[in-house]
């Protein structure tokens, strides 16, 4: 993943993982050797769908869960992560006098207390309304969608300036509407006439819940208007290029693109007045936000906000709202039949809302010395074999190959937890009103910004919690982030053999680590700095390559009518893909050092490494769910991070012998390599 304000995971077990595992100190999680072999389908040929030879008899038994998208590892870990967090929120309950503590207790207590919500029905709402309500002109309406816990057709943040990452500046751009993305707008046929259908019936639901009147012809007429908006947006590909959304306009510019905002004096509203520059992401469909504000009625923009308010807070409002939001954003949208249980969705709003409070408090649990020790060994060993792959891509020039080193120095990775964490002592949680509490949060984040605004960038902050099962990549700070929760079983098992964690610890720390090379991230230095530091022949020579990896992925279409968008995706196909090399170079660097490893239950270690890497990407879904993944995630379906990925690797026919009318075989001049080349 990458994160633009995706990070490494590598092959842990360097010279102590290897005795344990051949002396049987310790029995791994999964298997006799760190795998679940009982998952796999030794009846389907490698050659032919690795991912259900790895997984098959998994992908054939296993059941999504009903309260789930999908199953799978990337599901399992983050349950038993939530079943733990739930425990040190229940115990903080416990421990008044620690005001931390009793923050976070409040704060579960009071979205645990269903029979006082209901009790309070619309009360909680009607300040809020009763503000959008009393609006009287476009100015006091653009400050209002500017204030936090207000939705906006544009989003107004503060963020490390990408051409100057020491400091930050402010920031522009589109925001989501009421439906996820602009495809599900204006894409045609049943299924999106169906989605929009039901989408209507949602708005119409909401508002009479909230007891608004005519609300059919008010939905109507906040469809439209969204629709209208989401013609102009731009698409998800185009926003990943990081130069296409680097504008930076002075206050006459912005007065010049869309003076409808009023810029001026909804900035000074929000604090920032003094902020000289604000960076437009999107600045066409800013500039067409600002004409719909000028040319839709104010009535029609306030019927909008009032919806909008209510939906984005549905989840704290008595059940039937709490319902509604569901069954269209959930069942209908994702597939998933049932809501999941209310423990599991508070401990979830306590991490986007206290989540370093928690964190800090599961750090201290969860995360050991001894898993930093091998963390830092596994990095060091993928660092390595980073420097030996750039030095030898035979595509690089010399002056691109001197930055590219450069910046591997630099990278800074960081794991298990951050060395501080937010001090959330200025919020104030009510142990009775969870819609309070959300708003409450939204306004603390905002004073956090503008506090931090006047100062240098803080490298120390975290993008991610320490009880997030996920890791990712900063280009700006040239980072590599991973919490303490994803440094678990099944993705990093001290006891298992090193074959296994190089291909799948190794393949994510690989992956994050290649984000910082990989269409985006390339484009910014060893600094962080938005700066073209590529020869024009090395840059030709690596577009060429990963435009054949946009054209591969392409073709797939993992549900009839709708494929995978290769450019949307090909920042993490590349990572994928250039991470695995790279950490299978790892894994023979740990060889060479160990010696060849012995065949186990009929597989070499380079086989073992690979069924690694496609079980670390075990995982099914729900067919609304894979839609909504492939309008707009940069992420592939996982059978394709497996199967899309090897079938470019060399080592990978080698391993398994993989010939011509295998059906994942590729003719070596149609394989796209990263480095390996």
């Amino acid at each position: 993943m990458i994160r633009r304000p995706t990070a490494l995971l590598a092959a842990l077990l360097l010279t102590s993982a290897l005795p344990a595992f051949a002396q049987g100190a310790a029995r791994p999680r999964y298997g006799t050797w760190g795998v679940a072999d009982a998952d796999m389908d030794r009846g389907v040929k490698p050659g032919d769908d690795f991912f259900r030879f790895a997984e098959g008899s998994w992908l054939r038994d296993a059941a999504i869960k009903p309260d789930k998208t999908g199953a799978g590892y990337n599901y399992d870990l983050p349950d038993e992560v939530e079943v733990e967090v739930r425990q040190l929120v229940e115990s903080a309950g416990q421990a008044p006098s620690d005001p931390a503590l009793r923050r976070i207790a409040d704060f579960y207590k009071a979205w645990m207390d269903q029979s006082g919500i209901e009790a309070r029905g619309l009360a909680p709402l009607k300040p809020y309304l009763g503000r959008i309500a009393a609006l009287k002109d476009r100015p006091s309406l653009v400050r209002l969608m500017a204030e936090p816990g207000f939705a906006s057709p544009v989003g107004i943040g503060i963020e490390a300036d990408d051409k100057d990452p020491t400091h930050y500046t402010l920031a522009a751009g589109q925001a989501r509407l009421g439906l996820p993305t602009r495809d599900y707008y204006l894409l045609e046929g049943a299924k999106y006439d169906a989605i929009r259908k039901a989408y209507r019936d949602y708005v119409i639901r909401i508002q009479t819940l909230a007891g608004i009147p005519d609300a059919a012809a008010k939905a109507d007429r906040i469809i439209a208007l969204e629709t209208s908006v989401s013609k102009d947006q731009w698409t998800p590909e185009r926003r990943r290029d990081p130069q296409a959304t680097y504008n930076p306009m002075s206050r006459a510019q912005l007065a010049a693109l869309a003076p409808q905002f009023d810029w001026q004096a909804t900035l000074t509203h929000l604090g920032v007045g003094a902020m000289p520059t604000v960076i437009v992401r999107e600045p066409s469909a800013v500039a067409a936000a600002g004409k719909r504000l000028e040319d839709v009625p104010l009535s029609t923009w306030k019927d909008w906000l009032t919806f909008r308010f209510v939906s984005d807070h549905a989840q704290y409002l008595p059940k039937a709202f709490d319902d509604a939001r569901f069954g269209f954003y959930s069942h209908t949208l994702n597939d998933v039949p049932s809501q999941a249980e209310r423990w599991k969705r508070g401990v979830r709003l306590l991490n986007a809302n206290l989540g370093e409070a928690v964190g800090e408090v599961y750090a201290k649990r969860h995360w050991t010395p001894e898993a930093a020790r091998q963390m830092n060994e596994l990095i060091d060993d993928l660092r390595a074999s980073y420097g030996d792959l750039i030095a030898r891509a035979s595509w690089m020039d010399e002056p691109t190959r001197k930055e590219a080193l450069t910046k591997l120095a630099s990278f800074d990775p960081r794991i298990g937890h951050p060395v501080k964490y937010i001090d959330y002592s200025s919020l104030r949680v009510s142990p009775v009103d969870p819609l309070a509490n959300d708003m409450a949060s939204d306004d603390f984040e905002w004073k956090l910004q503008l506090a931090r605004a006047p100062k240098p960038v803080d490298r120390a902050l975290w993008d991610m919690n320490v009880q997030e099962v996920n890791a990712y990549y900063n280009p700006l700070m040239n980072q590599v982030t991973f919490p303490a929760a994803i440094l678990q079983p099944p993705f990093f098992d001290p006891a298992a053999d090193p074959a296994v964690n190089y291909g799948e610890t190794g393949a994510t720390i690989g992956h994050e680590m290649g984000h910082g090379f990989d269409d985006e991230g390339r484009q910014f230095d060893a600094t962080g700095k938005l700066r073209d530091w590529w020869t024009k022949e090395s840059a030709d020579r690596y577009t060429a390559h990963a435009q054949q990896l946009v054209k591969q992925f392409d073709a797939y279409e993992p549900i009839p009518g709708v494929h995978i968008k290769g450019q949307l995706t090909l920042g993490e196909n590349l990572g994928d893909l250039g991470g695995l090399e790279a950490a299978y170079a790892a894994y023979r660097r740990y060889v060479s050092r160990h010696g060849e490893p012995p065949v186990i239950d009929g597989y070499t270690g380079d086989q073992r490494f690979f069924i690694a890497y496609a079980q670390s990407w075990q995982g099914k879904k729900r067919e609304g769910a894979v839609r909504s993944q492939l309008l707009s995630d940069p992420h592939s379906p996982e059978e394709y991070r497996v199967n899309g990925i090897v079938r470019n690797l060399d080592a990978w026919y080698r391993a398994f012998d993989v010939k011509p009318g295998d059906k994942l075989y590729l003719p070596p001049e149609q394989r796209v390599h990263v480095w390996l080349n």
